[in-house]
């Protein structure tokens, strides 16, 4: 099939490309490049460079491409940027979305695979771990972003037939994740355990996540090519582990010894969620496979390797 994986170049949408082209699928990845890299990208792909804003840009890559399949993972994502620019996340992460959306359906594209939030759709969680049906009442202008973006998908089924997938990923980790920005806390604390700098924790550090490694996430994509129609699913572990447990095991990863320091929390952040992925796994046939230790040790190997 012809794949176009926007934000093909970043980190979680690098990873997908491999694992189409792993699977013998044609693949195109559309990114800007803000902050993916040209050099994720495997040279089996084609690159074209664009914002998913720039609906002339856009155009002209689908009436070249014409993919059948859109895996649409470019966005704004980080929860406390978006507190401070919430009009740049609904332009990228909505209106962006749209001009994909009507762009898939000009070309008569299958599908599109949409890459939600589990981590911030549902706000803080009236039970653990979270299931699809959970209420959503996200804390901060990304998560709200995200999910507007599903009701889009839902109308262009029913008015346009265009099939989607919603997979609501958690917390994302692994290689060719960037320890430089303000998201990404395992990458930020290897890098700098790496280079001898003691991390930050915001809080108490008592705050749980679900990790789940790229590799895991890339592959659930990968199994929406073919199934789960018209259906949103939660993607992760399962488990919750506190921000505290992550930099004691990355500590013994990297041999770093000092201990964290704390600030202040920041608000607009969950306090902890980790969801439940069984109808992936009932209809997908997908679970995590990566644990959290050998998931950690790929992470620090690759990003001592750079």
């Amino acid at each position: 099939m012809r794949v176009l994986v926007t934000g093909g170049a970043g980190f979680i949408g690098s990873n997908i490309v491999d694992a189409l082209l792993a699977y013998g699928h044609e693949v195109a990845a559309l990114d800007d490049l803000s902050t993916g890299k040209e050099k994720n990208v495997s040279p089996s792909a084609k690159l074209y460079r664009a914002d998913i804003r720039d609906t002339d840009a856009v155009t002209k890559i689908f009436d070249e491409f014409k993919p059948e399949i859109i895996s649409h993972q470019a966005a704004k994502a980080d929860v406390r940027e978006s507190l401070q620019k919430p009009q740049l996340y609904a332009e990228v992460n909505i209106i962006g979305s749209l001009n994909i959306l009507e762009n898939a359906r000009r070309v008569g594209a299958q599908k599109i695979i949409y890459a939600g939030t589990g981590g911030a759709t549902y706000g803080e969680p009236q039970y653990l771990p979270v299931k699809e049906d959970h209420p959503v009442n996200p804390l901060d202008p990304y998560g709200a972003s995200k999910h507007h973006v599903e009701h889009y998908l839902f109308l262009y089924n029913y008015n346009y037939g265009l099939k989607y997938t919603v997979l609501r990923y958690p917390n994302v980790y692994g290689p060719r994740q960037n320890p430089f920005g303000e998201a990404g806390v395992i990458a930020i604390f290897t890098y700098k355990m790496l280079n001898g700098e003691t991390p930050t924790i915001f809080g108490k550090g008592d705050k749980e996540r679900d990790f789940c490694f790229v590799g895991d996430v890339a592959r659930a994509n990968v199994m929406s090519l073919d199934k789960g129609d018209n259906q949103i699913y939660n993607i992760g572990s399962g488990v919750g582990t506190d921000i505290n447990t992550i930099y004691e095991k990355l500590q013994r990863a990297t041999g770093f010894s000092a201990p964290a320091k704390h600030v202040a929390d920041k608000p607009g952040e969950v306090y902890k969620i980790y969801l439940d992925a069984s109808k992936a796994g009932r209809e997908l046939g997908w679970e995590a496979n990566v644990g959290l230790d050998e998931g950690l040790q790929l992470t620090v190997e690759s990003l001592r390797a750079r």
